[in-house]
């Protein structure tokens, strides 16, 4: 095995006031492909992925008050997104590089397939790596998964 990590992709993971706007905005602006939306009991975006070519952008919705509860008034900084072929090998190479300067939180299963652990850069910058684990999505009671018929396959 080498000591080389084996990056798989990057992919941004941007945050919006109103995700559901933000996607339609995306996909009719830019010309981006709606790949999937998750939405809450109401039916607002909490999560979407658009498609620019072969690169993935992941939105997500979050609350007015999401930035102030941070001590902020607008966003600081960007999640970026790294898909990796084994998360926990890429944390314990982070964590060795780091050599406890930094606490990271120790990877964990999501509810949308994967399994993922992030880290601050100096910049304030998110990097999160990400190893999909599951198709299977567990979302809470009252969500859906909603995807478009263009985006559906046969298997």
């Amino acid at each position: 095995m080498s000591d080389e990590p084996r990056y798989l992709g990057l992919s941004p993971y941007l945050y919006y006031a109103d995700a559901t706007e933000a996607l339609e905005w995306l996909v009719r602006v830019f010309g981006f492909a709606e790949k999937v939306r998750y939405v809450d009991a109401v039916g607002a975006v909490f999560q979407a992925t658009v498609q620019a070519g072969e690169a993935e952008i992941h939105l997500a919705g979050v609350g007015a008050d999401y930035w102030e509860a941070k001590g902020v008034d607008r966003p600081v900084g960007q999640l970026n997104v790294i898909y990796v072929d084994d998360v926990d090998a890429q944390y314990a190479r982070v964590c060795d590089a780091l050599a406890g300067t930094e606490e990271v939180a120790a990877p964990q299963d999501q509810p949308y397939g994967a399994r993922v652990f992030t880290v601050l850069d100096l910049g304030g910058n998110s990097w999160s790596f990400w190893q999909w684990v599951s198709d299977q999505v567990e979302l809470p009671p009252g969500w859906q998964e909603i995807r478009p018929e263009a985006a559906t396959t046969e298997v």
